[in-house]
């Protein structure tokens, strides 16, 4: 017992003697900090492209308002993938050491902290924008929370909320522009068909970690083959939502993406019939990541005439 106690203080003087820097790479780490900017990205965008072609790019981005919805929604993502890392940290020791030992240079303690710190301050930054957006957030909050916490571990509620919670930040714009059409609808069955499809591949990478830990997932509960033949009829259902966006002339040249993610999703359930590893998996993921990104940057052909108009002005 004395040994394991100068093992335990001998532990945290290492901690101790760490550098600043660790604690924010682990910080990082924990955040995602790259989700979060394609979100950001993303939604401003949409803003230009989508909700307001017609205003010069100076006013969208130097929007007061719409900086503080998106600077908002960016720090309840940030404060989600905190508390989800939280829940998640003896899962992630096995399903992804690494980036486990990477989080760990932040305390528990810590991290819980900067959750509520940051939960807090979307919450009231939203309410100078509208109680409409402060509601929002906090029924994202409390959502994000229900899902890291309970949701998960059930195979149908967890891949569900999963998928709609990670695609709503990409429409927090709608709340701050009150503009909905069938187009956006359309948009919004696409990318979360896609999310879905990534969950339950992020499902069989981590059927390991799932399994000790009693995760009841789909791969875990209904097996792989169960699964994938679940993401093959997914996938097959997406191109419903892809076929009708061919046929909108408001989506310009982004039509062209559409066609990629076509032919992509062609072979994409042969491609995932044939992965037996946590390493084709982890390619097929981030394949979805890959469409996912460039689905982001492709919202600037929806009217070239925008952006070429915006660049000959030199706005």
């Amino acid at each position: 017992d004395f040994k394991m106690d100068l093992l335990e203080i001998a532990k945290e003087n290492k901690k101790l003697k760490r550098p600043v820097y660790y604690g924010i790479i682990g910080m990082l780490s924990v955040m995602r900090g790259y989700n979060i900017l394609v979100v950001i990205v993303a939604q401003y965008l949409a803003s230009i492209f989508i909700f307001s072609p017609e205003k010069p790019l100076r006013t969208i981005l130097f929007d007061p308002h719409l900086f503080i919805t998106v600077f908002a929604i960016s720090l309840v993502i940030a404060a989600g993938y905190i508390i989800n890392s939280f829940y998640d940290s003896e899962v992630d020791k096995i399903n992804k050491p690494i980036k486990s030992k990477i989080d760990g240079f932040v305390s528990q303690k810590t991290k819980l902290r900067t959750y509520f710190v940051l939960n807090a301050t979307g919450f009231f930054l939203g309410f100078i924008v509208s109680w409409r957006a402060a509601l929002f957030f906090a029924v994202y909050i409390f959502l994000i929370w229900l899902y890291s916490h309970k949701l998960k571990k059930y195979p149908l509620a967890g891949l569900l909320s999963s998928s709609v919670l990670a695609m709503l930040p990409f429409f927090v714009v709608f709340v701050y522009h009150k503009n909905i059409s069938e187009i956006i609808f359309t948009h919004a069955a696409f990318l979360f068909f896609i999310i879905t499809i990534r969950e339950l591949i992020k499902d069989l990478e981590g059927i390991k970690g799932d399994f000790v830990n009693d995760y009841q997932t789909i791969p875990v509960k209904y097996g792989e083959r169960f699964t994938k033949i679940l993401i093959s009829v997914i996938v097959v259902v997406s191109l419903n939502p892809i076929y009708f966006l061919w046929k909108y002339p408001e989506i310009g040249e982004m039509k062209y993406y559409f066609y990629l993610v076509f032919i992509i999703f062609l072979f994409f359930p042969i491609a995932l019939w044939k992965a037996e590893n946590m390493k084709q998996y982890n390619l097929l993921h981030n394949v979805l990541k890959f469409l996912i990104v460039l689905g982001v940057m492709s919202l600037v052909l929806i009217d070239t005439s925008v952006l070429i108009t915006r660049v000959l002005q030199k706005i």
